[in-house]
């Protein structure tokens, strides 16, 4: 993927927090997403200091609310899910609004609510101030295998590809006066979708035999590993020191 191509998760930006070099940046967010994890679902308070931390980079990297907002309606299909646990979890009840819900689906729905939506706002941050052959870049500093990095590198690329020519393909119905109003009519949108797919099979096969005849052997040729100074690297391991630290203070105070 040509270092020219920005994807649309990314913000341009010059704070320390885009200029800090990628593989730093996976370390912290991997870091920081797995103290979120191991924080006991009673911890409100310690869900709440690691919001706060979230906010206070997002702010700092001038991502802005409507960038971020944006990129977080992903999960709402996931918090639908998670809103149903207290009505159908079984257990100890409690009325609530005039509806009976579920203590332990209530936790649940907590736990899932809380972890799921600080996880993709580290994902947010981390995609917001880092390009993604940034991002592949630091994923070969860290040694991950080159057949990993290419298929993201590839997934990310050709993903964009397919959406533009979905898009455009949708331009040119509407063009000719389709507007669906009813489920029934959607028919022709199924049939591009297919046609697409069929499109995208066989432009990776011929994306395969180019590179195959150009001596492709499956890997990708690895990137030169980036270097970081001793401040880098105390500015990046702090955000997990700190995540960890609420972790086993939520853990203690329990």
């Amino acid at each position: 993927m040509a270092n020219g191509h920005v994807h649309a998760l990314y913000r341009h930006g010059d704070s320390p927090l885009h200029r800090l070099p990628p593989h730093l940046k996976l370390i912290a967010a991997f870091g920081f997403v797995f103290a979120i994890v191991a924080t006991p679902r009673e911890a409100i308070w310690a869900f709440a200091a690691h919001a706060a931390v979230l906010v206070a980079l997002a702010t700092f990297a001038r991502l802005g609310i409507r960038f971020v907002a944006t990129r977080m309606v992903i999960e709402v299909p996931f918090l639908v899910v998670a809103l149903m646990l207290p009505f159908i979890a079984r257990g100890e009840r409690v009325d609530v609004l005039g509806f009976s819900l579920s203590v332990g689906g209530l936790w649940a729905m907590w736990n899932i609510v809380a972890k799921a939506t600080l996880g993709l706002l580290t994902s947010v941050v981390l995609a917001g101030t880092t390009q993604i052959p940034n991002l592949l870049r630091g994923f070969d500093t860290l040694r991950v295998p080159r057949v990993m990095t290419s298929i993201m590198g590839f997934m990310v690329r050709y993903l964009d590809v397919v959406l533009g020519e979905f898009r455009t393909m949708r331009v040119a119905m509407q063009s000719r006066a389709y507007h669906p109003t009813w489920l029934g009519q959607v028919r022709p949108y199924a049939q591009s979708i297919g046609h697409i797919f069929i499109r995208s099979f066989e432009r990776g096969e011929r994306v395969y035999l180019a590179m195959a005849s150009r001596g492709y052997a499956g890997k990708m040729p690895r990137r030169a590993a980036d270097q970081a100074s001793a401040t880098e690297w105390t500015a990046a391991l702090t955000l997990p020191a700190v995540a960890w630290a609420l972790a086993a203070l939520a853990w203690t105070t329990l």
